[in-house]
């Protein structure tokens, strides 16, 4: 038997399957958000059923979480991704104390207890600043892939400042430095720096090792680097850092079949 987890985020959709009883995954897929929200993850949950010869009837127990959530009526139960985020990191190294996820529109930060509980936890989902957004604008603006962001923040020698707190003005911070002839290498890490100074602030200094990376920008090469200074402490990125929430919403799947206690919200 198969259980699903869908976390339908402010960017991407997806959706991982998971063996029961092993709690092994069997498949695992992203899409890029839209607005039939359901529709998208559903056929995404199809297609990844059919790669593994499987098929709906398989599927003992789903649930969604993420920002669209609640618009996944063919889930089972609906929990929040501070919560599946947890369970998602634990899962994959139960001596996890510490989250630190940035999406595409928020930031997290997780203290979790040594039972892997969540003892509290800090959001940003104000200020696009300290988020992928803010590195989406950046590779726009430059006429550069995501992906290659990383690739340029390597040649860096002298990271430029960004010293706007708002992604729009940061934005005209920006093309302001390329008129200026500040090289597109100084101006991407210093938007790294920026990035992980303003998470760091949220976080505070009080955060208890091991300290794990995930959400989509933890896969943009150097931001790892870039967390580790501004929080002084080493960071270990999370495997398949984009999957963690649907992650933990699977094993949370497969503890509801199994009639175990989950969760409630």
């Amino acid at each position: 038997m198969i259980c699903a987890g869908i976390d339908a985020g402010s960017r991407t959709i997806k959706v991982v399957l998971l063996e029961t009883d092993s709690l092994e995954v069997v498949g695992a897929g992203v899409r890029d958000q839209g607005i039939e929200q359901e529709a998208i993850a559903l056929d995404l949950l199809d297609t990844l059923l059919a790669e593994t010869g499987l098929s709906r009837r398989d599927v003992g127990a789903t649930i969604a979480t993420g920002y669209g959530r609640k618009l996944i009526h063919a889930a089972d139960a609906t929990i929040t991704e501070v919560t599946c985020q947890a369970w998602g990191v634990r899962h994959c190294l139960p001596t996890a104390r510490t989250v630190l996820e940035i999406g595409g529109q928020d930031s997290k930060i997780l203290r979790l207890n040594a039972d892997g509980a969540v003892a509290d936890f800090a959001m940003n989902d104000r200020c696009a600043a300290g988020t992928g957004r803010f590195l989406e604008v950046l590779a726009t603006r430059l006429g550069v892939r995501l992906a290659s962001l990383g690739d340029l923040a390597r040649k860096t020698r002298r990271p430029a400042i960004i010293s706007s707190m708002c992604i729009v003005f940061a934005e005209t911070e920006i093309i302001g430095l390329l008129a200026s002839g500040v090289a597109p290498e100084d101006i991407v890490a210093g938007v790294q720096t920026s990035i992980a100074t303003r998470v760091a602030a949220m976080a505070g200094r009080n955060l208890t090792a091991p300290i794990i990376f995930t959400g989509g920008v933890a896969m943009v090469p150097g931001m790892d680097a870039a967390m580790e200074s501004a929080l002084g402490k080493p960071v270990v990125l999370a495997p398949r850092p984009q999957f963690t929430g649907a992650l933990g919403a699977a094993v949370l799947a497969a503890r509801r079949l199994k009639g175990m206690k989950i969760p409630i919200h």
